[in-house]
């Protein structure tokens, strides 16, 4: 019977964070439209996209500490209720603030996240628990919902239904797991118990953040920024923009469910490491922009052409897009090795440092754009934020390793002597 519900509770929570994961990746679809609506610069694009990401990642904080004395359950279902209300007015927005302040009342879809891996976590044991949290994560497809169903709703009934046609949506999967759902997890019986922390004064949490921060963070940029960057950097159609979005978002979720069984398999930390080269090597190639060389020979000069065409882009981009995918669930993994009964607390501030990540690099894409003026000026600053939390990585890794070192050398000492 236990198996049963926790298998209820999984797949009625995943169901649940994918259709807010898909109102919060909203604007990245509205997005395109708005800005030709509004003749909106990169950086307020950016500001835009930002809006439902920002709000949403504050939130995951306080709401981590929430879900700890809470019923989860009850949380996730008024949590779904008050975005409705912003889906009937987004139809009635027509000046930028107005489409910023919907936006940010939007990204209380955003702590889904955090809701849903307190109410998963306590339903499986520890050596499921990467690949509980992994299919849970596989919600991340939401957002390749919303880059299918949105251009659907606007061919056949207009740009001006597709705030309605969600805030029905909403309703009706907010209905469905207040009946499928099972009541509570188990946590909610014995948190008194638990210890509490504060995971501001601990390091190795603000480091478990830095990580998400690029395996998340720069996951949910790149599914706000793509759309546009296909239709300005290769000319692309609005439907081929959507379509190779959409593509990339698939691929990056459903792999997270392989993530965490890859993270309990073979260990959480091998997983992350390999993520973070991969990605290295391919935001290299997409960082270089189109260039023209002439080169002055025995017999004349010479032209060469270096381009990333739109069929290399769009292969290094899935890369980093399954990549993305394993590490999101082996961050979790190792959150849950470290901190096995404040997935709440850690979890919650974790997400929120890897959430922000979706709404401040979005703004960065627009200034470095806008800056340096060559569309792969975006990857060459997501190289850069790559490239810190590598070194980050290494060396906390030398210090673990220096520290066992020390004790064991202590340790062996105090026997001798």
């Amino acid at each position: 019977m236990q198996a049963f519900l926790a298998k209820r509770a999984l797949w009625a929570a995943t169901l649940a964070f994918a259709a807010n994961f898909s109102v919060w990746t909203l604007y990245a679809v509205l997005g395109v439209n708005i800005r030709s609506e509004l003749m909106l610069s990169a950086t307020e694009f950016g500001l835009l996209l930002a809006a439902p990401i920002f709000s949403g990642a504050i939130l995951r904080w306080p709401v981590g500490y929430l879900v700890e004395n809470n019923n989860c359950k009850s949380l996730f279902i008024w949590q779904m209720l008050l975005i409705i209300p912003a889906l009937l007015l987004l139809p009635k927005a027509s000046s930028y603030l107005e489409y910023l302040l919907i936006g940010l009342w939007l990204g209380l879809s955003g702590v889904s996240f955090t809701i849903g891996i307190r109410y998963v976590t306590d339903w499986f044991e520890t050596k499921y628990q990467g690949t509980a949290m992994g299919v849970f994560g596989a919600g991340n497809a939401g957002a390749a919902i919303t880059l299918a169903l949105v251009p659907f709703i606007v061919e056949h009934l207009g740009w001006e239904f597709v705030g309605y046609c969600y805030a029905l949506g909403m309703l009706l999967i907010t209905l469905a797991f207040a009946f499928i759902a099972p009541k509570s997890n188990r946590f909610i019986t014995d948190f008194q118990s638990v210890k509490k922390i504060n995971p501001l004064t601990s390091l190795q949490v603000w480091r478990f953040g830095l990580y998400y921060y690029f395996v998340f963070g720069s996951f949910l940029a790149l599914i706000l920024w793509l759309p546009q960057y296909y239709m300005q950097a290769y000319s692309t159609s609005f439907t081929t923009a959507m379509n190779l979005t959409l593509l990339f978002t698939f691929v990056s979720s459903l792999v997270r469910a392989l993530g965490g069984w890859f993270a309990d398999l073979y260990g959480a930390r091998a997983v992350n490491w390999s993520v973070f080269w991969i990605c290295l090597v391919c935001l290299f190639f997409l960082s270089y922009p189109p260039t023209t060389m002439t080169i002055h020979g025995m017999k004349g000069d010479v032209e060469l052409n270096i381009e990333v065409n739109i069929y290399l882009f769009t292969g290094l981009i899935l890369i980093i897009g399954i990549a993305q995918g394993f590490g999101r669930a082996s961050v979790y993994k190792i959150i849950q090795n470290y901190y096995p009964t404040q997935m709440g607390q850690v979890g919650g501030f974790v997400a929120f440092i890897g959430a922000t990540g979706g709404c401040t690099l979005p703004i960065l894409f627009g200034l470095a754009d806008d800056l340096v003026g060559v569309y792969s000026a975006s990857f060459m600053l997501l190289y850069g934020v790559l490239a810190c939390c590598m070194i980050v990585m290494h060396s906390a890794q030398k210090s673990v390793l220096k520290a066992k070192r020390l004790q064991h050398a202590i340790d062996t000492n105090f026997l001798h002597d």
